[in-house]
C-alpha cells in the first residue's frame, strides 16, 4: 500500500488529546497533524521524535496533515495510523499473499456481525467455511525485537475475540491476525501485564478455535506492505 501523498518530515513536539499532534516541520514552521491511533503509543510519542506527515489539501479535513511513521533514524520505522493495516491487508489478501487464507477468492470489508459490530474482512469461497479475520495494528515494542498487543487496556479488543469465539461455535473460521507495523521485530507476544483480561480472553477462544495470525510488514516512507511469511 503506497501513500497517496509523498510524506514529509517533520519533528514530534507533543501529542494531546489522543488524536492530535503538534509538529514542527523542517522548515520550522509547527503545525497540528491528526493522529490515527486510540491507543497508548508507548514509547512512540516522545518529543523531538523524527515522525513522517501526510499532507493532504482535502477542503473537508480541519487537519491538513496526518501522522504516519516514526522514523527511529537507525533504519527502522514504526506506523502509528491504525487504519494502514486494513488498507495494507486488504491489498495482500486481494492478492492471496495471506498463505492460510490463499484459497478465499471474496474479500469484502465491515462487514456486520456479532453484537453491532463490523468484522474487517468476511472471506467467502463455495465448498469452504467462511472466514471472520479481525485485524489489530502491534506497535508496541518494550524488548529489543519483541513486539506486543496491547498498548493499553482495550475492552473493545476482548469483545471481538468474544465475538470471533461465537462464529467458530456457527461452524465458521475466526482469525486473530496481529499485524506487526514494526521494522525493528520479529517475535510476537501478549501483553497481559498491560491487559491480563484481554490475554486471558485470548487462551480461552484459542482453545475454542479461534486462530492466531502474525504478519509483518514492510515500511518506509513511501508506505506499507505485508510480508509475504507469517511469526511463529
Amino acid at each position: 500500500m503506497r501513500f497517496e501523498t509523498p510524506l514529509v518530515p517533520a519533528r514530534l513536539i507533543r501529542r494531546y488529546k489522543r488524536f492530535l499532534a503538534d509538529c514542527r516541520l523542517e522548515d520550522g514552521r509547527e503545525v497540528t497533524a491528526h493522529c490515527a491511533n486510540p491507543g497508548s503509543m508507548m514509547g512512540l510519542a516522545e518529543p523531538e521524535q523524527k515522525i513522517w506527515l501526510e499532507p493532504n489539501d482535502d477542503p473537508k479535513k480541519k487537519l491538513k496533515y496526518g501522522w504516519r511513521l516514526v522514523d527511529h533514524e537507525n533504519g527502522h520505522f514504526t506506523g502509528v495510523d491504525t487504519s494502514v493495516p486494513n488498507k495494507a491487508l486488504r491489498a495482500a489478501l486481494e492478492a492471496r499473499d495471506i498463505r492460510e487464507l490463499a484459497a478465499y477468492e471474496t474479500v469484502r470489508p465491515e462487514v456486520k456481525y456479532g453484537e453491532n459490530s463490523r468484522i474487517d474482512f468476511l472471506l467467502t469461497q463455495p465448498g469452504l467455511p467462511d472466514a471472520y479475520v479481525e485485524v489489530k495494528s502491534v506497535t508496541l515494542s518494550r524488548l529489543p525485537g519483541l513486539a506486543e498487543f496491547p498498548d493499553s487496556v482495550t475492552a473493545r479488543g476482548t469483545k471481538h475475540l468474544g465475538e470471533l469465539s461465537a462464529m467458530v461455535a456457527r461452524g465458521h473460521r475466526a482469525i486473530m491476525l496481529y499485524l506487526v507495523q514494526r521494522t525493528d521485530c520479529d517475535r510476537f507476544a501478549l501483553a497481559a501485564d498491560i491487559d491480563p483480561t484481554y490475554a486471558d480472553t485470548f487462551e480461552t477462544v484459542q482453545a475454542q478455535g479461534v486462530e492466531r495470525l502474525i504478519y509483518t510488514t514492510r515500511i518506509s516512507p513511501e508506505g506499507v506492505w505485508v510480508l509475504p511469511k507469517p511469526l511463529d
